[in-house]
C-alpha cells in the first residue's frame, strides 16, 4: 500500500450556503466550485494541489439528492499548524467542539468538532 492511501474524501451536506461558510470561516480558505454535469449534484472543494504525487488527499463539500448529512462514520482530519486555532473558530461559525485540543502522544495533537450539518471531524497538527 502506498503511503497517505486515500485519495479523496466528501463530506455531504444539506445546506451547502451554510456548509461552504462554516468550513471556510474555520479553515481561513476559501473553497472552489466544481462543474458537475448532473444537477443534482453540487460540489465544493478544498485546495488542494495538482500534482497527483503530492501528499495528502483532495476533497469536497457535497450535495446530492438522497444522501443525508450527518451520523456518519467517516472522519475526516484536516492538517493544521496548532489545530487549537482552528478549534476556537468552530463555535463562532456555527458548530460544536466535542473534545478541545489534546494530545496523541508522538503524533501530534487533534481536537474535534462538528460543523452545523451534524458532520463530525478532527483537526491535526504537531505541536
Amino acid at each position: 500500500m502506498k503511503p497517505n492511501p486515500v485519495v479523496w474524501f466528501e463530506i455531504y451536506v444539506q445546506d451547502m450556503p451554510r456548509a461552504r461558510a462554516f468550513y471556510e470561516a474555520v479553515l481561513a480558505g476559501a473553497l472552489t466550485k466544481l462543474d458537475s454535469p448532473d444537477p443534482d449534484i453540487e460540489m465544493w472543494a478544498f485546495p488542494m494541489a495538482q500534482d497527483q504525487n503530492a501528499p495528502g488527499a483532495g476533497g469536497a463539500l457535497a450535495k446530492m439528492k438522497g444522501v443525508p448529512s450527518g451520523a456518519n462514520s467517516t472522519m475526516v482530519y484536516f492538517g493544521c499548524d496548532d489545530c487549537s486555532v482552528e478549534a476556537g473558530r468552530v463555535k463562532g461559525a456555527g458548530g460544536q467542539v466535542m473534545k478541545e485540543k489534546f494530545s496523541i502522544g508522538p503524533y501530534g495533537f487533534i481536537a474535534i468538532a462538528a460543523d452545523p450539518e451534524g458532520n463530525v471531524f478532527g483537526l491535526h497538527s504537531m505541536r
